[in-house]
């Protein structure tokens, strides 16, 4: 399934299922975002998961993506955002919120009650918008990366 979302530009932005030509770039995309990106194999691992997620701009340019799974944790079912990034270049446009208010809605359909992800504790942009989406700080993670910076874990409960 495809969704089409509104943009201020002449392309289209979309959002669908990642498929095996969007690795690529979804992989230039984390490398531009992090100093501790995650490998091609990482991603390849997630091809065909519902949480694997990639915003489209026009019919191909793939501009940013999310993975998300849940799984059991204590009887509950527990969503993950594990990584989400846009393009350097496609930031402010709504793209990571569009993504993000997608993966939600994938996890909650998978049964989530509720979902977790880490955050940089420096990473203010990312937690503001984590916020705006209901996440909660729920601890922080001394030494979490491998630079040695804490993460912050945020929650988010679904109804």
């Amino acid at each position: 399934m495809t969704t089409s979302i509104p943009d201020r530009g002449d392309d289209a932005l979309s959002i669908r299922p990642a498929e095996r030509a969007d690795l690529l770039a979804v992989v230039r995309i984390e490398n531009a975002s992090f100093s501790q990106p995650w490998p091609y194999d990482a991603f390849e691992r997630f091809l065909g998961e519902p949480g694997f997620l990639v915003a489209v701009k026009g019919d191909t340019e793939v501009v940013g993506y999310v993975i998300s799974d849940v799984s059991s944790t204590y009887g509950r079912e527990l969503g993950h955002v594990k990584d989400i990034a846009v393009h350097p270049e496609q930031r402010g446009d709504g793209i990571g919120s569009a993504l993000l208010s997608r993966s939600i809605a994938v996890l909650a359909a998978r049964g989530a009650d509720s979902i977790k992800l880490e955050v940089r504790r420096t990473n203010d942009g990312a937690k503001r918008l984590y916020r705006e989406f209901g996440f909660e700080p729920l601890r922080r993670v001394p030494d979490y990366y491998e630079d040695d910076e804490d993460a912050i874990i945020m929650i988010r409960k679904l109804e």
